[in-house]
């Protein structure tokens, strides 16, 4: 079977999950929750680019959904009576990518807004799973459609920067593109756009405008990924929970809390799952036993905490946390927003940052060769090649064995001289026994080099001193990662790692000296402060323990909270 013929099996197969019909009783569940309007033959409901937009269920008549391309309408779907119309952009606030308008000569719809909606998928599940699950099935059509054009990243090959855009657009879950520049269609772009070598990376958006090296800040705006805190003029924002961090544990813990009737703001400064959301297969979480990527995982835990009602914004970056009296007392700065975020409890769940490689000329290629991350995106860069993956544990073994699928040969390097003892029993022995794996122990990164991207990289054996060359495009380091705790106070107490204090460690802490009740398990040194996951000392690494301590957390702040009182 060609793989023409497979995408219009599976557009076949998913075509009743993606595009259900909305019922009389639906309806009438929908109804009070949204109005009614008429649409004209060519009057648009919506375009390219809008964000924070609600459902549309098409009552009686007909519209149509199309994407422009290089000034060409395309076509995507024709919605028709008892239709909805919507995609994921519905549940996150994003920019939607395509333009939707009227295609009869009238056409009566009921249009719910986003905030109605998310209120509809919490409070009416019978309803709920139908529209989410239509949703997330749209999401992977469109991903499947190789003409669906979304926004466009336009760089040379092995560009650095256009490598970064295409990163964060990639873990973030937006649809894109990357066209080389030098290519046909990117000479094309060029030409039509009026392009030159010095605006690249060029991103062109959903309706056609194109950005001339953008920064991630203005990337993830167009992209509706930056949502605003604070209203025009607004120096302070309240809420009852302020996560710092969307890893498994924040956004267990967002899940959790937003679904429990929390006013819950999460900041991530990046894209959100953390190292597990750039695993290619985590095989031992509970309640998926075929495996399921780090991305899938954490893509649908943002999207329930979205139903619930939580609201994120990417890239935030904590710049710094500080306390003041007050029943909204903790106090966080946030870079590029004017006003200050205040909360009556704060999670911290900043994970672990990746630790370099100690070797000579690295840092030249970071992006160009030097990855930290295995994931679809990066496995089509060493198609047919010799990788080197860097690390023993767990993710260094998913790692390769994903890697393994597509490149011709994975060198596994580890500074000890058994894998059993930093990685899990099934996975070691899967990565011994794998044909093109081949495992270097008591080995170490010495040397990087090539002219525009990584060509070679110059290995020793650290018992013996031999010295070996090995010819590669890319290397991946899994060689563990230090916590991200340098913005927080010294109020909270952290261990000699830099790992945040929790529960009895912390008992004697001047900030609990009267407070009349002891910290919480994974309370800090300061009342009313959580620590969950990689960051928390003394926590288990794993992603299935970071999800229960984001559950735990969120236990412990209703206690703080007296919610339960």
């Amino acid at each position: 079977m060609t793989e023409s013929d497979q995408d219009e099996q599976f557009y076949r197969d998913t075509e009743a999950a993606a595009f259900p019909k909305i019922d009389d009783r639906q309806i009438g569940l929908l109804d009070p929750l949204g109005q009614r309007r008429t649409l004209r033959r060519g009057e648009f409901l919506y375009r390219a680019g809008q964000r924070d937009l609600g459902l549309t269920v098409i009552i009686n008549g007909q519209l149509e959904a199309f994407e422009t391309r290089d000034g060409n309408e395309h076509v995507l779907a024709s919605p028709g009576a008892r239709d909805f119309v919507g995609d994921m952009a519905m549940l996150t606030g994003t920019s939607t990518l395509v333009t939707v308008r009227g295609k009869a000569e009238q056409s009566e719809v009921l249009t719910v807004g986003a905030v109605e909606l998310r209120r509809a998928l919490s409070e009416l599940p019978g309803l709920g799973e139908i529209i989410v699950n239509a949703l997330m099935m749209r999401r992977k059509r469109l991903m499947r459609d190789r003409e669906f054009a979304g926004f466009r990243i336009v760089a040379a090959f092995g560009c650095r920067d256009g490598h970064i855009l295409d990163d964060f657009l990639d873990k973030n879950r937006v649809l894109h593109r990357v066209i080389d520049a030098d290519g046909e269609e990117g000479r094309e772009l060029c030409q039509r756009l009026n392009l030159n070598k010095r605006d690249l990376p060029v991103l062109i958006q959903s309706n056609g405008l194109p950005l001339r090296r953008p920064s991630i800040r203005e990337v993830a705006h167009v992209a509706g990924l930056k949502r605003a805190l604070a209203e025009a003029g607004e120096t302070e924002v309240f809420c009852d929970l302020a996560i710092v961090g969307a890893g498994p544990a924040g956004l267990s813990a967002a899940v959790n809390a937003a679904s429990e009737g929390l006013k819950t703001v999460v900041l991530e400064s990046y894209a959100p799952g953390g190292q597990a959301g750039s695993s290619s297969l985590i095989e031992n979480f509970f309640g998926f036993p075929t495996g399921i990527s780090g991305g899938d995982l954490t893509n649908r835990a943002q999207l329930q905490a979205y139903r619930f009602g939580a609201k994120f914004s990417t890239p935030s970056q904590a710049l710094s946390l500080s306390f003041t009296d007050g029943e909204y007392g903790a106090e966080l700065q946030i870079e590029g927003c004017p006003a200050t975020l205040r909360a009556k409890c704060v999670l911290i769940a900043t994970g672990a940052e990746y630790r370099r490689i100690e070797a000579e000329g690295r840092e030249y290629f970071e992006g160009l060769g030097v990855y930290y991350a295995a994931t679809a995106m990066e496995s089509k860069l060493c198609r047919d090649a010799t990788v080197v993956v860097a690390g023993g544990g767990n993710s260094a073994g998913q790692a390769a064995m994903f890697l393994s699928e597509s490149a011709k040969k994975v060198i596994l390097v580890i500074r000890g001289n058994d894998l059993s003892k930093s990685m899990s029993s099934y996975l070691s022995r899967r990565v011994e026994t794998k044909d093109n794996i081949e495992i270097l122990r008591n080995t170490e990164i010495r040397k990087m080099t090539g002219e525009r991207r990584l060509e070679k990289v110059e290995l020793e054996n650290v018992p013996t001193g031999e010295r070996r060359i090995v010819e590669t495009t890319a290397v991946f380091s899994m060689i563990g990662a230090k916590p991200c705790t340098s913005w927080l106070p010294p109020e909270i107490e952290r261990d000699e790692k830099e790992f945040v204090k929790t529960g009895a460690s912390v008992g004697e802490a001047p900030a609990w000296r009267g407070m009349g009740r002891k910290p919480g398990l994974l309370e800090t040194s300061h009342p009313g402060v959580f620590a969950a996951g990689d960051v928390r000392s003394g926590s288990v690494k794993r992603c299935g323990a970071a999800v229960g301590e984001g559950g735990m957390a969120v236990e412990g702040i209703h206690q703080a909270l007296g919610t339960y009182s």
